[in-house]
């Protein structure tokens, strides 16, 4: 039985009333993919107010992990809501703000001793992250590398790498942000190996401390352990530990940036635990309040604590509904090892498209890490070329079919999937077929056209 039902135009009347309405009074810098609007979400289907239903491969990018509206959640949510929504932590605390934080700390990689910073959004949790980075080296400069999102405030967005639609027209940046060099094993210079490239790229990122920015001037280096907006692009192992024992040397900080690949997406609650490495401050959010705002810092005592009294905090930070959401949230992974399931789906999309790539000449790339797994879309596998544009049809026709998804990457040609860890096999697979008829479709009008 089919799980998705498109039985409008997209959009349909009552969406096309509302789109009129938002376009009256909502920005048109704040974008949308499908010109719908939801009703009621649950698991990994979404259905909008026409009644159409959708399979969820976007999964609100990336925050739905544990699926919409769990049960648990929403029991959770309900039974906070009834005690207190708000009081403010910095003027009287709140149980459920320790009980995450104690919960965060036992989670992430290290026997250190650790604490743990609630705030809102991922942006505010990297803005954060360099704050207390700075005031525990006393050092201004921040490294973070090509390809990499960050966020969209003023210090993430110059920390962030794509100049569309992030940066254009947005400057003047905060200083002391440098990008360094990060590998993109997928467009490495032809002829040569990948063990070549990883050597050639620990030694640009060496180079990169001796000519771009002093190394004794550097508080900290954000990497993403998978970069999700750059295209889910993978580092090799070795290039990882090579920045880590750099920092290392140097007295830098090492912050993963967790934001996006964090409880579950990659088959462990942090994606650092696949490298083998312990950062010294981590940023979390998205899928850690299961659709409720929430995001965090978790670091090193001894860092942590270098900022005093009043220097860090927020009116809404750790709000205790998000908190009770996130906790839930936690739990859910435990009781239904979805951390194991991330790797079932992730084996499942990269079989799939691995198997459809020696047919289809425009798949180029299946990588990822878990179920974060992202295609690549290049007009033919030996020239590599990127082609947004068959891309970005490909979304839209899938999204027209019934199947939520999106687009990322530096050259807009990589589809990613982000579906809820709790999607059924029968969803999975029916969200797989619509897109690999989608992209076999599409790739075929574009082969006529060329010809």
């Amino acid at each position: 039985m089919s799980t998705s039902s498109i039985q409008t135009n997209l959009p349909g009347p009552k969406a096309s009333s509302l789109l009129e309405r938002r376009h009256s009074v909502v920005p048109d810098a704040v974008s949308y993919g499908l010109p719908t609007f939801a009703e009621k979400a649950e698991g990994a289907r979404i259905t909008d107010v026409d009644g159409n239903t959708f399979i969820d491969f976007a999964g609100a990018i990336g925050t739905i992990n544990v699926g919409h509206c769990h049960p648990k959640v929403k029991e959770a949510l309900h039974n906070q809501v009834e005690k207190f929504i708000h009081t403010g932590f910095n003027v009287m605390m709140y149980e459920p703000y320790i009980e995450l934080a104690e919960k965060l700390a036992n989670l992430a990689p290290g026997a250190h001793h650790k604490k743990v910073l609630l705030q809102n959004s991922g942006a505010e949790a990297v803005e954060n992250a360099v704050k207390i980075a700075r005031k525990y080296t006393g050092r201004q400069a921040i490294v973070t590398f090509a390809n990499s999102f960050h966020g969209r405030t003023l210090m993430t967005m110059s920390m962030t790498s794509k100049v569309r639609p992030y940066k254009y027209e947005f400057g003047p940046f905060a200083p002391e942000v440098y990008k360094a060099p990060f590998p993109y094993t997928y467009r490495r210079p032809g002829g040569m190996s990948e063990g070549a490239y990883i050597d050639f790229m620990i030694e640009q990122f060496n180079d990169f401390l001796l000519k771009e920015v002093a190394p004794e001037t550097v508080a900290a280096v954000f990497m993403e352990p998978v970069q999700g907006e750059g295209g889910f692009i993978v580092p090799d192992q070795r290039f990882v530990h090579a920045v880590k024992e750099l920092c290392e040397k140097h007295g830098i900080l090492f912050v993963a940036d967790e934001i996006q690949t964090g409880f579950g997406r990659t088959g462990r609650y942090f994606a650092s635990e696949l490298f083998s490495i312990t950062p010294d401050l981590i940023t979390v959010s998205k899928s850690l309040g299961a659709g409720m705002p929430i995001s965090g810092v978790i670091g090193r005592k001894e860092i942590m604590d270098a900022a005093g009294a009043g220097e860090l905090g927020g009116t809404y930070s750790g709000n205790p509904v998000a908190c009770q959401a996130a906790i839930a949230a936690i739990d859910i992974i435990d009781n239904e090892n979805l951390n194991e399931r991330a790797v079932e789906i992730g084996e499942t999309v990269k079989a799939t498209f691995t198997k459809m790539a020696e047919k289809v000449d425009c798949i180029g790339d299946v990588r990822g890490l878990g179920a974060m797994v992202a295609i690549e879309i290049v007009e033919d596998q030996k020239s590599k070329k990127p082609a947004k544009e068959m891309a970005g049809e490909m979304v839209a026709k899938a999204q027209n079919s019934g199947l939520l998804v999106l687009g990322a990457g530096v050259y807009g040609n990589v589809i990613r999937f982000l579906m809820p860890l709790v999607i059924t096999d029968e969803e999975l697979e029916e969200g797989l077929t619509i897109l690999k008829e989608t992209i076999s479709a599409v790739w075929h009008e574009n082969t006529e056209f060329s010809v």
